[in-house]
């Protein structure tokens, strides 16, 4: 096997990473209706390989203010997962949380920022659980950390941890609504070795 890449990716690897990708945001919306105890109709996942600069403009430009929340993996595979949303969808999230008692206007209280946190880390786990199981990899998630930003600020933490500017990654862009839609961002940034074992892990031969 020479040395794994991203542009080495077949479209069969791809069609597997968007198969994995599919029914870990599944996985994930099932986990946030059961928070939320209301139905989530979800539409299937976009899920793309992107170079790292182009995934902001496509959250609507760098500037746009987004909730994210962000965690290390580590385990079987190291990385990083990332869940993002736009300010005013997290308000929505966050509302149904706490059964309509947030704050009017769209910041977010010190209660809030804790009801977002649990979303995102009950969405993350979900996510990271069902990779687990298909894989059958250990992945141990750290703490999430969550912060409300520019896309720009929020994704330049991974860049600079991970050094990727310029990498590509695997994003996918989830649809999901109950009264109103809300478009969120799964972002998950193996190193290359990991790709390699995801992939592995699967009886693909790379």
């Amino acid at each position: 096997m020479g040395e794994f890449t991203l542009e080495s990716v077949t479209s069969d690897h791809f069609d597997i990473l968007k198969e994995l990708g599919n029914i870990g945001a599944g996985n994930a919306m099932t986990a946030l209706a059961q928070m939320l105890s209301c139905k989530i109709d979800m539409t299937v996942p976009q899920v793309r390989l992107l170079e790292f600069q182009e995934v902001g403009t496509l959250m609507g430009g760098e500037e746009q203010i987004m909730v994210g929340v962000y965690l290390a993996v580590e385990g079987d595979i190291t990385g990083s997962m990332m869940f993002l949303v736009e300010k005013a969808s997290a308000k929505h999230l966050v509302n149904k949380v706490m059964m309509g008692m947030a704050s009017p206007g769209e910041d977010f209280d010190e209660m809030e920022l804790s009801a977002m946190q649990e979303v995102g880390n009950i969405i993350t786990g979900a996510y990271l659980n069902s990779l687990s199981m298909m894989t059958q990899l250990m992945i141990y998630p750290s703490p999430p950390c969550l912060t409300v930003d520019m896309a720009g600020a929020i994704l330049s933490v991974p860049a600079i941890q991970f050094g990727i500017y310029g990498d590509k990654i695997l994003l996918i862009q989830s649809q999901f609504y109950d009264e109103v839609a809300i478009d969120g961002y799964f972002i998950l940034i193996p190193d290359l070795e990991s790709y390699a074992k995801i992939l592995g892990s699967l009886g693909v031969e790379i």
